[in-house]
């Protein structure tokens, strides 16, 4: 049986689909105005605040690389045909490709070329951020039945200059200074499930999390490139978080109707894994749990050594895991709005777990309550009372409220979930029988 919490504001799947089309085009990398450009759209429905790290900026053992910027792309073959149109797709060109305008023999262009041979209909994503060169990415179907000899003219019309990286993040307060941190990253070009599903559901969430009247944590979101921005963003808040976060998840890789993945962080009998697979497990949909590995996402950077922040992921395709990963087949028909939907519904239950999680403390501990006094018991009841479930609950929280069991795991010992103690919970509270 499924125990999940509804949301506190509907999704408009046509407005989320909307967009997911004005972002889709954008040719994003780690800087420049693509990057600058999704984060306007996206600020419609998240107020984040952006922050520029200059080129030449070390940050840790990094450095803020030059500014990549392009307006076309293309290659004019021998017959006169045009190829590798960056304007019809912009994964077309490998990321941060130098300028370069000319004529050159299949040879050389030969050694530009980047394509997959097992996905012959696909374009693969490439990158070379760090390194000056340029290419061009291409499916193995066109480049198969390329001339061999002749001249090809080679078009990239991009500028690598001095500028910024550009990271957005904001805040909503809570009660507490503790904080759950949400963070996407927003640097691929037009991929679907390994781009946009993670920045739209993270936005969306907020609104969720924004509805809230009462929040127990503060919660910090962070949009960034994946990698430099996050490296970026740490050095200016990461000590600060190492003291305030106490559990996050990098959101990533939501978008299609696959088994849910939840990935832990290093420590893996933390807060965080235990409230998550708490839910998982009473949710009632398939799902798996994998330990930390270095292969991933931006955990990587939160959990390094000097960090170790109690970061993991809730995916569905996991990066890697599908075929259509970092090509041109991770586009909007490999992807469900509905099922991008259901996953802000399963982080929004996830936080929910954190938000009403406490540890349960009997007022009166000496001996059991005497329940009917209080009218918490009736005088009489049968075995098949629907009451029953509820009264056992009452005594089981009050058995296990000694200060040192948490809700999921006095949840646990009866196999169910938080969500079903919620309201004797509240009862007990209103009854001077626990407090919290």
């Amino acid at each position: 049986m499924s125990h999940l919490l509804p949301l506190l504001q509907p999704i408009s799947l046509n407005e989320m689909e909307n967009y997911f089309d004005r972002l889709w085009p954008i040719c994003r990398s780690i800087s420049g105005n693509g990057l600058r450009e999704s984060f306007s759209i996206l600020q419609e429905l998240i107020p984040l605040q952006l922050i520029e790290y200059p080129t030449g900026k070390e940050v840790f053992d990094w450095t803020i690389p030059k500014e990549w910027n392009i307006t076309d792309a293309y290659i004019i073959t021998p017959t006169g045909e045009k190829i590798c149109d960056f304007k019809k797709n912009n994964l077309h060109i490998v990321n941060y490709s130098i300028p370069f305008e000319g004529e050159i023999e299949w040879s050389e262009l030969q050694n530009h070329f980047f394509t997959i041979e097992s996905q012959p209909e696909a374009i693969p994503y490439i990158t070379s951020y760090y390194k000056e060169t340029w290419g061009f990415c291409i499916d193995f179907h066109t480049l198969s039945r390329l001339p061999k000899e002749g001249k090809y003219q080679v078009v990239i019309k991009s500028q690598l200059a001095p500028g910024s990286v550009t990271v957005g993040h904001c805040v909503l307060p809570g009660e507490t200074n503790e904080e759950i941190l949400l963070s996407t990253y927003l640097c691929h070009p037009s991929m679907a499930n390994n781009e946009l599903s993670g920045p739209i559901c993270m936005a969306y969430l907020y609104r969720q999390l924004a509805a809230m009247p009462h929040r127990k944590y503060t919660y910090r979101f962070v949009m960034a490139p994946e990698t430099i921005g996050v490296i970026a963003y740490l050095s200016d808040y990461g000590f600060d978080m190492k003291t305030n976060v106490k559990a996050g998840y990098v959101l990533t890789c939501c978008g299609d109707e696959a088994p849910y993945v939840f990935k832990q962080s290093k420590n893996e009998s933390g807060l965080l894994e235990t409230a998550t697979a708490h839910l998982l497990k009473h949710a009632g949909v398939a799902h798996s749990i994998i330990p930390f590995a270095v292969g991933g996402s931006d955990e990587r950077q939160y959990c390094s050594p000097g960090f170790n922040l109690p970061v993991g992921s809730i995916t569905r395709s996991m990066y890697h895991r599908y075929s259509q990963y970092h090509t041109s087949l991770d586009n909007k028909d490999f992807i469900s709005f509905s099922a991008m939907c259901d996953t802000v519904q399963m982080y929004w239950n996830a936080l929910q777990v954190l938000e009403k999680n406490c540890v349960p403390k009997c007022l009166v501990p000496f001996g059991e309550p005497r329940m009917g006094k209080r009218n918490l018991l009736p005088s009489s009841i049968e075995p098949n009372d629907k009451r029953r479930q509820d009264i056992d609950r009452m005594f089981h929280v009050i058995s296990w409220a000694d200060g040192h069991h948490d809700l999921i795991q006095i949840a646990e010992k009866r196999n169910e979930s938080l969500f079903q103690f919620l309201p004797v919970l509240a009862k007990l509270i209103e009854e001077k029988l626990i407090e919290i």
